[in-house]
């Protein structure tokens, strides 16, 4: 573990989906959660014993939406840490219909017994995080970034080479694309992007590698070209 000033992060790959899970921290007793995915009483002791093993006492879990990959662990971790759960309320829906998703693809409905505070665009959070509204992939998303570490958690908006989907239920592309270009494309290019699925990626590689993202790779070669 680095320094107290330092922020930490520690990655999970949970459930089914390999969702990511994160623990941050600066000092023992400035730490948070993202989207805690663990599924399972074995994946629920993997977060709980290491945030012992770390002497952490977690202050919050921070939701970038609600779908059931990224909150099966929610209710169980708020049993042993009664810390509050900030999402966008647009997303209450998608936590309220967790169990059709899940059951849909043969997994059991997760605990959603758990509140959330609700949070907004622009909002200052702890660790000097933001929050960046990034509708899209559900009308709740969002990410969190934080300009002095040069880290941006991107949820299921951005991954490395693609988007998230946005073919469920809530899912708009073209309010994705605008969330993408206007809130996240614009960061400094030396941004890691740890997204909610897959491999860290960086602010500058997305914008001339996403095939999802070209114009911010250049020119077309026709320019009369629709895009």
């Amino acid at each position: 573990m680095g320094s107290d000033c330092q922020l930490n992060i520690k990655v999970f790959c949970f459930n089914p989906f390999r969702e990511n899970s994160y623990v941050l921290w600066r000092g023992p007793e400035d730490c948070v959660v993202v989207d805690p995915g663990c599924y399972g009483e074995e994946e629920g002791s993997r977060l709980l014993d290491y945030i012992a093993s770390e002497g952490l006492k977690p202050s919050a879990v921070w939701l970038t939406h609600g779908h059931f990959d990224h909150v099966f662990g929610v209710a169980e971790f708020c049993r042993n840490f009664p810390v509050p759960v900030y999402m966008s309320p647009e997303d209450k829906v998608m936590v309220e219909h967790g169990g059709i998703m899940a059951e849909s693809v043969g997994m059991p409905a997760p605990d959603v017994s758990f509140g959330t505070v609700d949070i907004s665009d622009g909002e200052e959070l702890s660790l000097g995080f933001k929050v960046i509204a990034t509708p899209g992939h559900t009308p709740g998303s969002v990410c969190f970034y934080s300009e002095e570490s040069k880290v941006l958690l991107s949820g299921d908006t951005l991954f490395a080479g693609s988007i998230g989907r946005t073919d469920l239920n809530g899912g708009d592309y073209d309010r994705e694309i605008v969330s993408i270009m206007d809130g996240l494309m614009g960061l400094p290019g030396d941004v890691d992007v740890l997204p909610g699925h897959g491999p860290v990626t960086s602010i500058s590689v997305e914008r001339t590698q996403n095939p999802f993202l070209q114009p911010w790779g250049g020119p077309c070669e026709d320019e009369n070209e629709m895009i």
